[in-house]
C-alpha cells in the first residue's frame, strides 16, 4: 500500500523539481497517477524536466505544470500557489525540495551575499513554500504530505560550508515544529516528513564531475527509499547511500548529539585529541 495522499488524482506541488531528487520524486509521483506541479529556475531546464514527467504519466502533458519559481521570493510562490489552484483544484503534498550549496566561509565580508542566498533559498523558501500552501492543504480535510528536504549536514554539523549547516540544522527544527503543530490540529490530516538524503549523486554534488560515484545513490534510489518511509510512516527519512549504511549514521549522530552531554569540545568528531575515542565509539 501507498501512502494514503499518493493515490491517482491528486496533486504534488514540487519546488526544485527541475532536476535532482525532485525530478525524480515529480516522476514517480506522476507514475503514481498523482498531478504534478514542478517549480524551478530556468526556462528550458523547466521544459525539459516537464517532458520527462509528462512520459511518466497517464495524462501526458495535462498532468504536468511546470512554472519558473523563486523560493525565496513569497509573491512567486503565491502565484505558484494561484496557478496550480486554477489547474488542478488545490495541493495535496508538498515537497519542500528547492536547495542551494555554494560553499560559505564564516570571516569573510565579501561573502555575505553567499550566506543571504542560501538561507533565503533553503530554509525561507521552506519556511514560505509551507506557509503558503499548508493553511489551504489543511483546510481540504483530505490525507496529504509536506516533506521538506534537509540534510545531514544540519544534523552533524560537519565544518566546511557553515551557512548549509545553518540553514539545513533550521530545517531541521521548523520540520520537527511542523509535524507538532500538524498533529496536534483538530481535523488535520497533514502529516510533516524530514527527507535527509544520503551522498546523492545531483547537480548539487556533481562538483564537475559527469559520471556517478560509487559511493553515491541516483535520485531515483533516493526517492524510492522515501516512498517506502513513507509509507511506515517515518517522520525523519534517514537515506543510506553506497558508502554509509543506517548504522554508521547513526554512531555519526549520537556521537554529535554527545559532544554536549559529554561536555566535548564543539565538532570533537573532527578534532584531533578526540581521533581514536571517535574512531573507537564508531566500531561500537
Amino acid at each position: 500500500m501507498s501512502h494514503p495522499a499518493l493515490v491517482p488524482g491528486a496533486v504534488a506541488v514540487i519546488t526544485g523539481g527541475a532536476s535532482g531528487i525532485g525530478l525524480a520524486a515529480a516522476t514517480r509521483f506522476a507514475g503514481l497517477g498523482l498531478k504534478v506541479a514542478i517549480a524551478d529556475l530556468g526556462e528550458e531546464k523547466l521544459a525539459n524536466a516537464a517532458q520527462t514527467i509528462a512520459a511518466a504519466s497517464a495524462e501526458g502533458q495535462d498532468g504536468v505544470l511546470a512554472q519558473a519559481t523563486d523560493v525565496s521570493n513569497v509573491d512567486d510562490l503565491l502565484r505558484l500557489q494561484l496557478a496550480v489552484r486554477q489547474r488542478f483544484g488545490g495541493t495535496d503534498v508538498l515537497m519542500n525540495n528547492a536547495g542551494i550549496g555554494p560553499g560559505s566561509r564564516i570571516f569573510d565580508a565579501k561573502d555575505d551575499d553567499s550566506w543571504e542566498r542560501i538561507l533565503s533559498v533553503n530554509l525561507k523558501g521552506i519556511i514560505q513554500g509551507t506557509k503558503v500552501f499548508g493553511p489551504g492543504m489543511i483546510a481540504g480535510g483530505k490525507p496529504g504530505l509536506i516533506i521538506n528536504t534537509g540534510s545531514k549536514q544540519g544534523i552533524t554539523t560537519p565544518p566546511g560550508d557553515p551557512a548549509y549547516n545553518v540553514s539545513k540544522a533550521a530545517v531541521k527544527t521548523f520540520t520537527e515544529a511542523l509535524q507538532h503543530e500538524l498533529r496536534n490540529t483538530p481535523g488535520c490530516r497533514i502529516s510533516a516528513h524530514l527527507l535527509i538524503p544520503g551522498f546523492v549523486f545531483t547537480g548539487l554534488t556533481a562538483h564537475g564531475r559527469t559520471e556517478k560515484p560509487a559511493a553515491a545513490w541516483t535520485p531515483e534510489q533516493t526517492v524510492d527509499f522515501m516512498l517506502a518511509s513513507l509509507e511506515r510512516g517515518d517522520f525523519y527519512v534517514l537515506c543510506p547511500d553506497n558508502d554509509v549504511p543506517r548504522s554508521l549514521d547513526e554512531r555519526r549522530i549520537a556521537w554529535a548529539a554527545g559532544d554536549i552531554i559529554e561536555n566535548r569540545p564543539a565538532l570533537s568528531r573532527w578534532h584531533p585529541d578526540y581521533a581514536e575515542a571517535f574512531a573507537a565509539f564508531v566500531k561500537g
